[in-house]
């Protein structure tokens, strides 16, 4: 039987073509992040172009906010891979089962002390140590040294120089809170923060206020010692509108000094582009991606095969022995620990 396509048909079947193709080209990949999470649009175009997708992020406040928003939504999941779930909440995040195992290939590049989670539901992005910033010039100026310890903020002459977070409401106020419980121990830390309440510790509610509200090296503040991260010293560097030959503020890290966070990466179950998602982590893993995160979240990448940036080497340090608490000791314990903290230092 011989068919034969009038002009109306093959005009029809073109519309058809090309509908089916923009339906391709219109397939959205959908992230929900953190509010900090950052990455270059050339960066995302890369993975677009190559996929025949659009990524779309969903940003939804903090770490902590944004988890509790994607396991409220577990069985209408509002995304399609969730990043940003950090040690602090990794047990909470396992807990609630809203993530899918993934054994990415790319993970034989990523120290084993990075990947936290055998199951492979959450994968290591990027790390970075919260501690204590000092600003040099303070110190110089008034003859005094600066701090190299946690121990040395309870000393008489640090009375009333450094300002904390809330660690109620503030991550990297949580991270600094368990660098003390990992440093002093359980039956330890209390009377530290005891002893820094003496000493006119100030509180601040998250660490914007923190730095740029009190920090003397951003603001017009008197506190010449905040909690910020390892990396904060690069990124003074990096947006001074006047070029720097040496960063104004140092990173305290020695003598398990500072906590380190990691941050994950997950799929999440219910997704309808399991093939697309974990394309995107591995595309997250690689090269690509790992060195466009220093200078776009002022972190490190997990991947060790991705070359920092210049301002990284010179002016970023990294702890050789960070405090150490575990997840699931997080997990069990957190409103116990904050509510102590609560009770010993704002009561």
């Amino acid at each position: 039987m011989k068919f034969t396509l009038t002009r109306a048909g093959i005009i029809f079947l073109l519309i058809l073509f090309n509908f089916s193709t923009a339906a391709y080209a219109e397939k959205i990949l959908t992230v929900m992040t953190h509010d900090s999470f950052n990455v270059s649009k050339s960066v995302i175009e890369t993975f677009e172009k190559n996929n025949g997708v659009t990524v779309r992020f969903i940003k939804s406040g903090d770490a902590g906010a944004a988890l509790v928003q994607a396991i409220l939504s577990k069985n209408n999941p509002l995304a399609d891979l969730f990043f940003g779930v950090d040690n602090t909440f990794l047990s909470r995040a396992l807990k609630a089962d809203i993530f899918t195992p993934y054994n990415a290939p790319l993970l034989a590049k990523i120290p084993a002390q990075l990947q936290l989670d055998p199951m492979n539901r959450l994968l290591p992005v990027d790390y970075g140590d919260v501690c204590l910033n000092y600003d040099k010039k303070w110190f110089a100026s008034h003859n005094i040294s600066p701090p190299t310890d946690l121990a040395d903020l309870i000393k008489p002459e640090y009375k009333g120089l450094t300002v904390v977070e809330n660690p109620a409401t503030s991550s990297p106020g949580m991270a600094f809170l368990l660098a003390t419980i990992g440093r002093f121990g359980e039956d330890g830390y209390i009377q530290y923060w005891k002893q820094l309440r003496k000493n006119k510790v100030m509180i601040a509610g998250g660490w914007e206020d923190a730095y740029f509200g009190h920090f003397t090296a951003a603001s017009e503040g008197d506190r010449p010692v905040v909690v910020s991260y390892a990396s904060s010293p690069p990124a003074v560097v990096y947006y001074s509108e006047k070029p720097l030959a040496k960063a104004p503020t140092a990173a305290v890290v020695s003598n398990r000094s500072a906590f380190r966070q990691i941050e994950f990466v997950g799929i999440l179950k219910g997704t309808k582009e399991r093939e697309l998602a974990e394309k995107f982590i591995d595309f997250m893993l690689d090269i690509q991606f790992q060195e466009d995160i220093p200078l776009q979240m002022f972190v490190f990448p997990a991947n060790t095969d991705a070359r920092l940036p210049e301002i990284f080497i010179k002016f970023a340090t990294v702890a050789d022995k960070p405090a150490m608490v575990s997840p699931k000791a997080i997990e069990t314990n957190r409103d116990k620990w904050i509510e102590a903290w609560t009770t010993a230092v704002l009561r």
